[in-house]
């Protein structure tokens, strides 16, 4: 730190060298005004990845609530949402050029503090900015806190000596003491949860912090000092208007693949019912907000708390749609039901593995008797999609686990609206992969683990990787045959799509071809055709009939659908494993799309004259308009209408 401007400020060097010793932040050699409050700009390190700046980062949002209610001069900037808008370059893509102009939007707001919110794939960027900051304005305080750092602080203090401080874990209470101790010219030594260089250039690690325990205590929201929600839905055109919600910090597990667990010393800590509810219901006073996202990993862990929320909702009439994720051992039909009446229309489930073995073996800890495809039925039955996430190449599986995985995934697609996500397996710091798996860890050209979507790209941040893999194997996989990993990125990258948009031709292939799922997928692999070749390859009036069903479900057109089967018996068939339907007959159906906050359609068995009608009315876009054109009609269509099987704009 250098002397004070006439304001009161830390006077900022004009100097763009960077070979200017370390800053340190030891007050005792500096002054600072005590009536002056220190300006701190907390920013979200950048990244790419669209569902991320969708949102505004809520942990952001909520650390800058709790530093402007204790006063300080706080600014917030959500580097993702600059980026993705444009700010931070025309190219909207994260590159050196936008990287500097990142560390100039933030010089922008004249801070003395800044703190970068990290996360494993976005640390690089961080580093890559504030040693910019460091070069263009050598007498900041620069921070970095967030999941990213908390298990590599003492090892990036050593290598990268532009960084003063490291806050660990929750960042509320430690934050604004360093600001105190700053601020009243004391020593930071023995403030709980930061890891930091003293004036002598050591760097010491003081005692965690315990967590706070009282989540009625957190800070409001400070909605006010980032960009309107609907700035950030016209950047990425998205229409579900979802806003995150902090709905509880922590997870009491530890399973092998996943840092959170640690990050938060294994605690779980809900936010009060009422402060829950209370937030979730704001939403319908913000402009653009649509739906709610309740952040926590570990909704239904605390039972009674989940049931008491949705009954709570219920009793306001559901007036928010929500989504939330679980453990799939944590639902049940009851929950899910209550969920489902609450306004709950989706949760992220994680299953890992159809295989138990491969599941123990990497510590998920799932109870031995759940039942995933029982728990997508309950899902189903109570109007909430299932998002299911497996795991590929975690250790112990190999193919045969692979193709129970795999199956598992075609078989719940047959149920109503399961979405579903693959990843690699990734030993990122801070987890046992990353401790068992770390030193012999790969990165592969064209794969980016899950983990480090949208980030990682730019020239600058890709020099850090390569020089400091063990900080960064967030870009790394496990040791394993590139071959084998490069199967498992396209099976994570197309065989979702396929499964949910044609689940029963996936499986009806399967059986008419007796194969398992991987034994098709490396088929159709090998192929080299679009899936839709594959199956009018198979030269099956059944295949034929599945796969032009399931594009018109695609399609979200209303379509009318003539075969030789009896397609309502078919999604019964390939799920009960019973006979398929016989052909020869003549059946008529018709799709038509349906109303909510997730896209749907539904399929009606008609009679022939109803079918007739549907398709000489295909075309028409109001009832005004066929009014003109075929009058004797009106009538016919107003009744399919009514039924469900017509959608025609009202006459004016």
């Amino acid at each position: 730190m250098g002397p004070l401007d006439p304001g009161g400020r830390i006077q900022r060097s004009e100097s763009n060298s960077a070979h200017e010793p370390p800053v340190t932040l030891d007050p005792r050699h500096e002054h600072w005004r005590n009536d002056s409050p220190v300006r701190i700009l907390i920013a979200s390190s950048p990244h790419a990845d669209t569902f991320g700046y969708s949102m505004p980062p809520p942990g952001v949002l909520r650390l800058g609530g709790a530093l402007g209610a204790n006063g300080w001069d706080v600014h917030l900037v959500d580097l993702a949402h600059e980026l993705a808008a444009g700010h931070l370059g025309d190219e909207r893509v994260l590159d050196e050029s936008s990287l500097s102009a990142a560390a100039d939007r933030i010089l922008g707001e004249e801070p003395d503090v800044v703190g970068l919110s990290t996360m494993g794939a976005t640390l690089p960027a961080a580093l890559v900015i504030t040693r910019m900051l460091r070069e263009r304005a050598p007498r900041l305080h620069l921070h970095l806190g967030g999941p990213g750092i908390g298990e590599v602080d003492e090892r990036v203090l050593e290598r990268f000596d532009w960084i003063d401080l490291i806050v660990r874990g929750e960042g509320e209470d430690t934050l604004h003491e360093v600001l105190q101790r700053l601020d009243q010219e004391q020593s930071l030594e023995g403030v709980t949860g930061i890891t930091w260089r003293n004036t002598e250039g050591r760097i010491l690690r003081e005692a965690d912090r315990h967590p706070l325990l009282d989540m009625a205590s957190v800070a409001p929201y400070a909605w006010d000092l980032l960009p309107d929600l609907a700035r950030y839905k016209e950047v990425t055109g998205e229409a579900e208007g979802l806003v995150p919600v902090d709905s509880g910090r922590g997870c009491s597990y530890d399973c092998s693949f996943c840092s959170i667990g640690r990050y938060w010393g294994r605690r779980s800590r809900t936010l009060p019912v009422d402060r829950l509810v209370e937030e979730v219901l704001a939403l319908k006073d913000m402009p653009a907000a649509r739906n709610a996202y309740l952040c926590h990993d570990l909704f239904g862990a605390d039972r009674q708390h989940a049931l008491a929320f949705c009954a709570r909702m219920t009793e306001l009439g559901a007036p928010v749609p929500w989504e939330c994720r679980a453990r799939s051992d944590h639902m049940d039909a009851e929950l899910l039901q209550a969920m489902g009446a609450a306004g709950g229309y989706r949760v992220l489930l994680g299953v890992e593995s159809a295989a138990p073995e491969v599941r123990a073996t990497n510590a998920k800890n799932m109870a031995a008797d759940t039942d995933v495809l029982e728990l997508v039925d309950n899902c189903a039955a109570a109007g909430v999609t299932p998002i299911l996430s497996f795991i590929l190449g975690l250790p112990g599986e190999g193919d045969e686990e692979l193709a129970a995985s795999l199956d598992l995934c075609a078989d719940a697609s047959l149920r109503t609206g399961v979405n579903l996500s693959l990843h690699l397996a990734n030993p990122q710091p801070n987890c046992a992969l990353g401790e068992d798996y770390n030193p012999d860890a790969v990165a592969l050209e064209g794969i980016a683990p899950d983990m480090a979507w949208g980030a990682g790209e730019s020239e600058p941040e890709r020099e850090l990787i390569r020089a400091h893999p063990d900080l960064f194997s967030t870009w790394h996989l496990l040791a394993l045959p590139e071959d084998k990993l490069r199967d498992f990125s396209r099976i994570a990258k197309k065989l979702p799509k396929v499964l949910e948009r044609y689940p029963r031709t996936f499986c009806l292939l399967r059986r008419v071809r007796g194969e398992n799922a991987l034994e098709l997928w490396r088929a159709w692999d090998a192929n080299g055709r679009s899936f839709e070749g594959l199956a009018r390859m198979a030269r099956h009036t059944l295949v034929d009939e599945s796969l032009a069903w399931e594009q018109a479900l695609i399609s979200r057109a209303p379509t009318v659908l003539n075969t030789e089967h009896d397609l309502s018996q078919l999604t019964a068939a390939l799920r009960d494993g019973v006979d398929l339907p016989a052909g020869g007959g003549a059946y008529h159906f018709a799709t038509t799309p349906i109303e909510g906050p997730l896209p749907a359609m539904r399929t009606s068995r008609v009679s022939q004259d109803v079918a007739q009608l549907l398709g000489e009315l295909k075309g028409e876009a109001s009832f005004d308009s066929l009014t003109r054109t075929r009058p004797e009609l009106v009538q016919a269509a107003k009744q399919l209408s009514e039924a469900g099987l017509l959608t025609l704009a009202s006459s004016t």
